[in-house]
């Protein structure tokens, strides 16, 4: 629901400049990034199939990825001859999309977000196989989703006839996609050679005719994504990564903008063979979210003593669809429903004897602040363990700094941490719960998704990093 004057005044300024609209929508909050839940729908089937709409095939990919403070950064090299462009990769949605003008790329209400300052946009101009796309792809469809699948395009021009025979020659309608309060972009799909690189992170690969969103203008989304999801436009389907997987190993947040080390994205066959020994959770798949990537949450212990129960709604989806725990790297923090976020909380606030910080909490918005002891940057504090534990016996105790961390430096021998969960609000609908990028560090996590299956193994992602060749390469 758009409730906030400036985005409806966007919105009326959109509906006279596009065809229609995509709800990609997911709760946003000042203290953490979050990217394109996507409501989305099964698409009907079509008289025309057009060649691209088969994957694209490359055995296995190797990619590098920079982290900063919110996520984390791939970059894409697009276009003949190459553009690069850093752009978020997000599991919680499909579109692919780069910041896009010959001219200049305008973003609304961007003020906050200096920390991304654009270093390029993509000139379709500047690239000799730069295309837009046809009414004739299924892609086309799929971003606009209208109720009646040739809208966009009669809207554009097409007659019926050559609807049906898949023989339109008009370029797809610009189209515009919303992340929920958080922002909006418009553009047009565009199709192009990507270029990736293979298993060993040196050779590259030539990917032709992948399609993305060319974005002209946003609303407050200065940077671009790349979609991970499990629909017809994300990145991994366009490769044929989904008949196989990927994997990440996020590194700590104190790499965060250190140019010598980047995190390892892996895709196909060397993400997810000889992985048998990781925990593996199933994959559920969400009848109102299909494209996104679910798991169970059964309880949660603190301390490795206090067990606590959570609703049943985070192992399954309720009739109308709602439930699950989101795993997503487009979220910074994981987020729990009330009264779980509550009753966590409370028990933690009942082991702790730290003195807490209540004024780094109504700073922050995060729940607990605690002032614990710190001497020469070393913690010396005994905060309690925090274990997740996710359906098929799957239990995940997490790093002590993945979950408390410190937002303040040191002062007369403490420091302030604070506990990096937050509630979902009240207005949020689709998942119960969010698995965020933050209590992800120093796990490998393994989207086997030829089996259904997401795995977890502790690991120290940058010593894993060096081990793949990517001390020193730059996503």
């Amino acid at each position: 629901m758009l409730l906030f004057t400036p985005f409806t005044t966007f919105i009326l300024i959109l509906l006279l400049t596009t065809f229609s609209f995509t709800s990609h929508a997911k709760h946003k909050n000042s203290n953490s990034l979050v990217l394109g839940l996507t409501h989305s729908r099964t698409l009907s089937p079509f008289p025309m199939q057009s060649k691209a709409s088969k994957p694209l095939r490359v055995l296995d990919m190797l990619e590098p990825l920079k982290e900063n403070r919110d996520g984390y950064l791939i970059s894409l090299n697009l276009g003949t001859p190459q553009q690069v462009l850093q752009v978020f990769m997000d599991t919680g949605s499909d579109l692919t999309w780069v910041p896009c003008g010959n001219v200049s790329f305008d973003c609304m209400d961007c003020d906050d977000y200096g920390k991304y300052k654009l270093t390029a946009t993509f000139s379709p101009s500047r690239s000799s196989s730069s295309l837009r796309d046809l009414c004739t792809s299924p892609f086309c469809i799929d971003i606009h989703s209208s109720d009646n699948d040739y809208d966009p395009c009669t809207v554009a021009g097409c007659s019926m006839s050559t609807l049906v025979k898949g023989a339109c020659p008009r370029p797809c309608p610009s189209f515009s996609y919303t992340y929920g309060a958080g922002g909006i972009v418009v553009g047009s799909l565009t199709r192009d050679t990507l270029w990736v690189h293979g298993g060993n992170s040196s050779a590259t690969s030539e990917i032709s005719n992948f399609c993305f969103g060319c974005v002209g203008s946003t609303y407050r989304e200065p940077i671009g994504i790349a979609g991970f999801g499990r629909g017809r436009l994300s990145l991994p389907s366009q490769l044929g990564f989904l008949e196989k997987g990927f994997s990440h190993c996020f590194l700590a947040f104190k790499y965060a903008n250190n140019p010598n080390i980047t995190s390892p994205l892996v895709l196909g066959d060397l993400a997810v063979s000889s992985k048998d020994y990781l925990q593996f959770t199933p994959m559920l798949t969400s009848p109102m979210y299909p494209n996104f990537y679910y798991i169970g949450l059964e309880a949660i212990t603190v301390a490795n003593s206090t067990f606590i129960e959570v609703p049943s709604s985070l192992r399954a989806f309720d009739p109308e669809g709602n439930g699950g725990m989101l795993i997503d790297s487009g979220t910074t923090y994981t987020h729990l429903p009330e009264p779980l976020y509550s009753g966590l909380l409370s028990v933690l606030a009942s082991t702790i004897t730290y003195p807490r910080s209540t004024e780094h909490e109504d700073r922050t918005g995060f729940g607990l602040c605690y002032m614990v002891p710190c001497l020469n940057n070393i913690f010396l504090d005994d905060l309690p363990s925090i274990s997740f534990h996710f359906l098929s016996n799957v239990t995940i105790t997490l790093p002590k700094e993945n979950y408390f961390y410190a937002v303040s430096p040191p002062k007369n021998s403490t420091v302030v941490k604070c506990l990096l969960f937050q509630a979902m609000d009240d207005g949020d609908y689709g998942p119960g719960g969010v698995f965020g990028n933050f209590q992800q560090h120093n796990l490998e996590v393994v989207y086997d998704l030829e089996k259904q299956r997401i795995g977890f193994q502790p690991m120290d992602c940058a010593s894993y990093a060096v081990s793949q060749g990517l001390h020193g390469k730059h996503a």
